[in-house]
């Protein structure tokens, strides 16, 4: 009997990328949800063997999902698929009743393993056909997005993994945000990240295979404190000291982030030297020296903190215009091979 299957993720490529991996015989059966509610519905009407949940997403999140479905003690099987592959993310998930944890993208062999079916092998990969919005970014294509989103959702949970571990922390992941903006919306859109409060900020530029842009590292400052009790340093507070506090923080996440952006398109990339945008001034003064270097750009950000401290944290990637061609290309095999 061909078990009923749901997919739950905000992410349409993620969606078609773990569906075309499942057995083959499974493919009649799948259905999707775009966000927890969408899903509950389902599952509250039809009944659902496997269900496949994403953790990240708007409206009701994974998490909350788990926490509903402990009340309704469905006989379903769930399987967590996420780029949060945090330590405390997986121990959290299989308390709620997860049966398994996979991280994202999908390794079809450990799914194939998990199911105890061989997986059926990819159909042969049609040739690449240059999507309609190839021709003309003027403003972002849904289905583009959705592609920036998520490979950047996959890059931001390596490297909150990489700051829980460090600081021994649960850490809250965002939803990207990605936006294809003018010079004077990033303006706008930078100073609304913390508009009543000082911050300090680290800017590193980085270059690879046709893609090049800057990170900006944005931390209020009254989240230096909390971050040296959480490194275990025990000294005053100095200007010099949080200074320290912010390159190593930098280096974590903007470090991390590329190099999963990195993998999932297959290029590398080289990072300058950080350069520091100013010290405890609202956002407007951090990045005014700068606005004139940025026109139109392709911007992700990615707003981090930490369950249980005040510690926030805005990481913004900042994509030349000419990138977009590559982008461009590279994305197109994404989404031909999530067909």
């Amino acid at each position: 009997m061909t078990p009923a299957v749901l997919i739950c993720d905000d992410s349409n490529l993620a969606r078609k990328q773990l569906a075309r991996i499942l057995p083959q015989q499974w493919q009649a059966a799948i259905q999707f949800a775009g966000h927890g509610a969408d899903a509950l519905a389902t599952l509250k009407k039809q009944p659902i063997d496997w269900l496949f949940l994403d953790l990240n997403m708007p409206v009701m999140d994974g998490y909350q999902v788990l926490a509903e479905l402990q009340k309704l003690q469905l006989p379903l099987q769930i399987v967590v698929v996420s780029g949060d592959i945090q330590p405390e993310a997986h121990q959290r998930v299989m308390a709620m009743g997860a049966r398994a944890f996979l991280k994202k993208p999908v390794d079809p062999q450990q799914l194939a393993a998990l199911l105890q079916s061989e997986v059926a092998p990819a159909s042969e990969r049609s040739k690449v056909v240059t999507p309609p919005w190839a021709s003309d970014l003027q403003q972002l294509d849904p289905q583009l997005r959705d592609v920036f989103q998520e490979i950047t959702n996959v890059a931001m949970g390596q490297a909150g993994d990489l700051l829980a571990r460090l600081l021994q922390v649960f850490v809250k992941l965002p939803i990207p945000n990605v936006n294809l903006i003018e010079v004077s919306e990033l303006t706008m859109a930078l100073a609304s990240i913390a508009p009543d409060s000082q911050t300090s900020g680290i800017c590193q530029g980085f270059i690879g295979s046709g893609i090049a842009g800057e990170a900006l590292l944005i931390l209020t400052d009254s989240s230096f404190s909390d971050i040296a009790r959480l490194l275990n340093y025990q000294g005053e507070l100095t200007t010099a000291v949080e200074l320290e506090l912010l390159m190593d923080i930098a280096n974590i996440l903007i470090g991390a982030v590329l190099k999963g952006i990195a993998q999932q398109l297959d290029i590398s990339f080289s990072q300058g030297h950080p350069v520091v945008l100013g010290q405890h001034a609202p956002v407007s003064e951090l990045i005014k020296a700068n606005a004139k270097r940025w026109r139109k750009t392709l911007t992700i950000e990615l707003s981090y903190g930490i369950e249980g401290f005040d510690i926030h944290c805005d990481l913004l990637l900042l994509f030349t215009e000419d990138s977009l061609k590559t982008f461009r290309y590279k994305l197109a095999f994404l989404l031909d091979d999530a067909e």
